[in-house]
């Protein structure tokens, strides 16, 4: 079986974050046997669009951009017809590549992480044309499937990004701290975060973004090897977003062994099995953020008892191994 895979986001080099979850599924299917040909910004020219804060982000930041727009798309275009000339399947990452995925005149199945469905909104009658005629519309988590849906997918799989789940977990640290790893930006609620810790609570926040200069004492970007460490440490993850496509700090952390206070929304809702793996608490609530942390920092059984189901929970359904079964399935599924 040979998989064209389509991307606007790939890591350019070991320590890129950029597209790191696209390029880890892509390196376990290849494992298994399927050659692959990755169909990316570093392989076409993207006019500065591609990297950085993503295309969206790119363009919300500097509108003026959106000129160049249809240049990287050709570029895009071109690149995708040479390599899936004689590719089996085509799988698309986000909802735009879609479009051009169903123009290749091959078998087709469209990954949803999120993003791509907010602005589907904006335009429901092209979603819909392009999900109706992928063969499956892949989805990180159970909101977006429905989502998928509403917008006229025919077949559709849930399938989120797998995580490594390392051989052991290190000991917490004393006294108790909360760990927040992620972009500093609104949507993420670090700023509700912020306003939950008080004086007794330690607070370890990993991340930059737009908000870095309201988060006093921010350590900025973190590679993703030296995050095992501060999970390692941390006695509890916050994860308080506002919205959420599938959560990938929060599934590392549970393969961390580390019980997670998230937002019940979208993604975090299919990870965090509450007062099993973890809490959840409405989204912009502070009170209810602070008082969930402060009861797991202050319960050290719980917090063992929350920590261990929630990495039997990923070594089940995280895993690299796991995920990379379903999306085999659902390629097989496709083709046929």
């Amino acid at each position: 079986m040979k998989v064209a895979v389509l991307t606007t986001s790939y890591p350019r080099t070991p320590e890129d974050v950029a597209g790191r979850f696209v390029a880890d599924a892509v390196e376990h299917v290849r494992r298994r046997g399927v050659e692959v040909e990755v169909i990316s910004p570093l392989g076409f020219r993207h006019y500065g669009i591609a990297y950085g804060s993503g295309v969206v982000g790119n363009l919300r930041r500097r509108p003026a951009r959106a000129l160049l727009l249809p240049l990287m798309l050709r570029e895009l275009r071109r690149a995708a017809r040479r390599a899936s000339r004689d590719a089996d399947l085509v799988h698309a990452h986000w909802l735009p590549l879609g479009g051009i995925a169903m123009r290749l005149g091959r078998p087709f199945v469209v990954q949803l992480w999120g993003t791509d469905v907010e602005l589907a909104r904006r335009a429901p009658w092209l979603a819909r044309r392009i999900l109706s005629r992928a063969r499956l519309t892949l989805c990180a988590s159970n909101a977006l499937a429905d989502a998928a849906r509403e917008l006229g997918a025919r077949e559709v799989r849930v399938i989120g990004s797998g995580v490594e789940v390392p051989p052991s977990v290190g000991e917490e640290a004393r006294p108790p701290e909360v760990l927040y790893a992620g972009r500093l930006s609104p949507e993420k609620g670090i700023l509700d975060l912020l306003a939950a810790s008080d004086n007794g609570m330690k607070l370890t926040i990993a991340g930059d973004g737009p908000l870095r200069d309201r988060v006093p004492g921010a350590l900025g970007f973190v590679s993703h090897d030296k995050l095992g460490p501060l999970y390692d440490r941390a006695a509890v993850v916050a994860v308080p977003s506002h919205r959420e496509g599938f959560g990938v700090v929060c599934a590392e952390a549970m393969a961390h062994g580390r019980p997670v206070v998230a937002g019940a929304v979208g993604g975090l809702l299919d990870l965090v099995v509450h007062e099993e793996t973890g809490l959840l608490v409405p989204p912009r609530d502070v009170e209810a953020l602070r008082a969930a942390l402060h009861r797991l920092l202050d319960d050290d059984e719980l917090r063992a008892r929350l920590g261990a189901n929630a990495r039997r929970r990923a070594e089940e359904k995280l895993s690299w191994d796991h995920v990379t079964d379903l999306t085999l399935q659902a390629y097989e599924e496709a083709l046929r």
